[in-house]
């Protein structure tokens, strides 16, 4: 996507092939920089401290940092060592362990010298297929988008998002985003309200960021300001992404997204889902009691970070001294409250039955 009229990818290998090189993105909006991972270790403090988040994106990423483990040491007990140590980094998002057992199964069979290649090979692989899914859940996502204009004649249609599922949050073109990014494209009049997402305002930097990029018309709100839009008539569509995705349909995504569904279900509009299949997690059927719920530091709610007037970022605390503070990174929406779910093989109910008939299609 776009950066100063310049296409950027969140992460690519390095020409020596033995590093991986990032977007910062705790640094934006304010500056835009990038860093080079070499280790193992260098990528798990990277997720650790979200300089590349984003469920797509985190996968991706465990994946280059399991293949630069095998590098440092390709041994069984090494190997199994970086698994455990980078599906940990962040335990709510499914796409980290899918990519990197995806990894792992590629290669404990294989003799020492060969699983570097192989396991770089693979992460390089689902980097790919992640670009290529992204932009299949916006072509299907600008029909939905695409229907809504249709119906008001043509006139804007105003979509409202949580927290950043764009391009910042995958390779390219993003989930939630994506449709937005090709309804750009294809004329389609458009306004995007953007929650500024506390505690750590991924939209408000983030999403604002990437939407002033790509020329997107769009205004920022405080969180609680949805339900008041919605109830106003100001509201056509909310699209979010998500980190986990259960095999009913219960959507996990960043915290605030079970309000949004709850104002949009008692306004009748639409609310939708955005996720590639790296996020579905087969195995549970309950979001609430099985998705395990990250609790972030206490300081990214005390404290807010911002750019003064000599250009210097800097964290200012907002509550009391000795406040204590209680930050859950995300909540679960149950599938009742789920228009639907757009993905890369189309768009399906929020259930068991209809997720299934679609990925057991060829």
């Amino acid at each position: 996507m776009n950066i100063n009229n310049k296409n950027w990818e969140t992460i690519w290998l390095e020409k020596n092939n033995k590093s991986i090189g990032v977007i910062d993105q705790t640094k934006l909006p304010y500056s835009f920089e990038t860093l080079k991972l070499q280790s193992c270790s260098d990528a798990v403090k990277a997720i650790k401290k979200m300089v590349v988040r984003g469920a797509p994106l985190i996968g991706v990423t465990g994946a280059y940092a399991f293949a630069l483990g095998v590098l440092e040491d390709s041994s069984d007990s090494a190997i199994n060592n970086y698994l455990k140590t980078i599906q940990i980094a962040r335990p709510t998002a499914i796409n980290l362990k899918w990519s990197t057992d995806r990894v792992y199964k590629k290669i404990y069979n294989l003799p020492n010298k060969e699983r570097y290649e192989v396991a770089l090979q693979e992460a390089e692989n689902i980097k790919v297929e992640d670009i290529k899914m992204c932009s299949l859940i916006g072509d299907y996502g600008l029909e939905i988008i695409e229907e809504i204009s249709k119906r008001k004649n043509n006139q804007r249609v105003n979509i409202l998002t949580h927290c950043n599922a764009g391009w910042l949050a995958t390779i390219d073109w993003g989930t939630a985003l994506s449709p937005i990014y090709k309804a750009k494209r294809a004329g389609i009049d458009l306004h995007v309200w953007v929650d500024e997402t506390r505690p750590r305002n991924q939209g408000a930097s983030l999403t604002a960021f990437e939407l002033a990029s790509e020329c997107v018309p769009y205004t920022v709100i405080v969180d609680n300001t949805g339900g008041y839009l919605m109830q106003n008539g100001e509201v056509d569509l909310v699209i979010v992404g998500s980190d986990r995705t259960t095999r009913t349909g219960d959507v996990c995504n960043k915290i605030g997204t079970y309000l949004k569904a709850l104002s949009a279900k008692d306004n009748q509009i639409p609310f939708y889902a955005a996720l590639p299949f790296s996020t579905i997690d087969w195995e549970i059927s309950d979001g609430i009691s099985d998705i395990p719920i990250e609790i972030r530091s206490e300081k990214e709610v005390s404290e807010i970070n911002g750019i003064d007037s000599n250009g210097k970022i800097n964290a200012i605390r907002l509550v009391p001294e000795n406040t204590k503070c209680f930050n859950p990174g995300f909540d679960v929406t149950p599938s009742r409250l789920v228009t639907g779910l757009i993905t890369e093989r189309g768009i399906s109910e929020a259930n068991e039955i209809s997720l299934r008939e679609m990925y057991e299609k060829n």
